[in-house]
């Protein structure tokens, strides 16, 4: 293989499931005239990176499970060696997939209350297993950002919280779930995303700590896994200028923190992948095409994720790069593709997934989150005040698929006649932008229920958006259900009845 040819193996461009046949054939270009080494999938153009909820709101689509494997061996059948093919599924294959297996946020797992470690491996070796069947190699996940800004825009419920020891143990947890399914995996985003203020898609977010507290908090959960054998992290756009003597320089593209810190400090010796290098953090910031590629080569990326100047960015490195520094990264993807069984990549057949199998998972696992965060619960009271009809009920937000009245079984009267109240809220979005989704009149006649009934707040949702419902002091109890899945509406009627 030439240099260019070799070079080539460290680009991973974004393929979209749902886009038009044009752009598929596009991607065949690439394969048989680039020669890519990798290819990193998305559901479709709207839904790319940040605006995954916004997909799912206003993006109409079917078929996608069986529109991506088809594409798979469509686009395997062209490369000359076979492609190392990756998706970003935090949560699993529904992240960008319809009608395929969910599992809960990061921050639900996080709150898991007893064998948290093992619950999480566990987790990550379901959907591994989802993945693996389905024809992707590596999961660009999990994220061991510690989530000490609340308002943060872009990590939040992809977070497993805001305590260093526990997201450190549980981000390894899930890689060395993902791993013992045979699928690759990442500690994202290095050097920690967690206390920022701005969204990466959008801009670059600065994080002004002193070294010393970078090394006690957002470095910690990638030294951790450094110690146990992780073998690949994707490095985020995001500045550290504690780490870059003072400048304002994205660490995608700082070879002071990738090649110094990383790897030569922090003795990190497998891959570093990039995040997507389309985000506005670090792709408005290189006009002429392929600079950037470049810059995160030379930084220390082995894997070029999401790269919009294919054919540039292989000629920028091929003109810039030592022989040496080329087949040092050509060698590690080449082992990274023979341990992840790439090479002998076969025809993907449509695997089908055992539903009962994941709502058991999910049960258990509802069992451990699901609980009581304020205040306390007399079911017995409740049941008088039913049968007595002085029992009300009200939901909020609801998108439809909640069952969790029903799952109560109890008489309930008017809000006017009752001297109690399950509010029941089911927050529409699980990302902070207006208020998670919720109306500011629905917010305010919550805390009106509040401060003039005795309530219980059932919360199906992102704990962070309960700061909007007001004082929970003004509530008799709070219930914490973290998501709407129907098995954590079971485990919540469970603390009423």
């Amino acid at each position: 293989m030439n240099k260019s040819q070799k070079i080539a193996q460290s680009f991973s461009p974004a393929a979209f499931i749902h886009d038009t046949e044009e752009n598929h054939q596009a991607i065949e270009h690439l394969i048989l005239e680039q020669e890519i080494g990798g290819l990193t999938f998305f559901h479709s153009r709207h839904s790319a990176a940040a605006n995954f909820e916004k997909r799912a709101e206003a993006l109409e689509t079917d078929g996608t499970f069986e529109k991506i494997i088809g594409l798979i061996n469509r686009y395997q059948v062209l490369s000359k060696i076979p492609l190392l093919i990756s998706i970003d599924g935090e949560y699993g294959l529904a992240m960008r997939i319809e009608n395929t297996p969910q599992y809960p946020f990061a921050i639900t797992l996080g709150a898991i209350q007893t064998d948290a470690e093992s619950l999480v491996e566990e987790v990550g070796f379901r959907m591994g297993v989802d993945m693996k069947r389905s024809g992707i190699h590596l999961n660009l996940a999990p994220c061991a950002d510690v989530n000490t800004n609340p308002d943060n825009p872009v990590i939040g419920y992809r977070s497993f919280g805001n305590q260093v020891d526990q997201v450190a143990k549980l981000a390894f947890a899930a890689y060395s779930g993902l791993k013992k399914a045979g699928i690759g995996a990442c500690l994202k985003h290095f050097p920690g995303h967690g206390d920022t203020a701005v969204d990466s898609h959008l801009g670059l977010p600065i994080l002004n700590k002193t070294k010393a507290e970078l090394e006690a908090e957002e470095l910690l959960p990638f030294q951790y896994g450094i110690d146990r054998g992780v073998e690949m992290i994707m490095v985020g756009h995001l500045a550290v200028p504690a780490l870059t003597g003072g400048k304002e320089i994205p660490a995608s593209i700082s070879r002071e923190l990738i090649t110094d810190l990383l790897k030569g400090k922090m003795g990190f010796q497998g891959l570093v992948i990039s995040d997507a290098l389309n985000m506005k953090a670090v792709a408005n910031l290189f006009p002429e095409p392929g600079e950037l590629e470049w810059k995160a080569f030379h930084a220390g990326n082995d894997i070029l994720c999401f790269s919009d100047q294919v054919k540039a960015g292989i000629q920028k490195i091929a003109e810039r790069a030592t022989e040496e520094e080329v087949d040092l990264v050509f060698q590690k993807i080449m082992g990274l593709k023979t341990r992840l069984g790439v090479i002998e990549a076969k025809k993907v057949e449509s695997p089908t997934f055992d539903w009962e199998s994941h709502s058991k998972l999910q049960a258990e696992l509802a069992e451990n989150y699901v609980s009581v965060i304020s205040g306390t619960i007399n079911p017995k009271e409740i049941h008088s005040l039913a049968q007595a009809g002085k029992l009300g009920y009200r939901e909020f937000f609801s998108s439809g698929k909640s069952h969790f009245a029903e799952r109560l079984e109890l008489p309930f009267v008017s809000i006017e006649q009752s001297e109690k109240v399950i509010l029941a809220v089911f927050v529409p979005s699980h990302k902070p932008l207006n208020q998670f989704g919720m109306d500011l009149e629905t917010l305010a006649e919550i805390q009106r229920l509040a401060q003039s009934k005795t309530c219980i707040l059932v919360h199906f949702g992102n704990p962070l958006a309960l700061k909007h419902l007001g004082n929970l002091e003004n509530f008799e109890a709070v219930i914490c259900g973290y998501q709407g899945f129907e098995e954590a509406q079971k485990v919540a009627t469970s603390f009423l009845v």
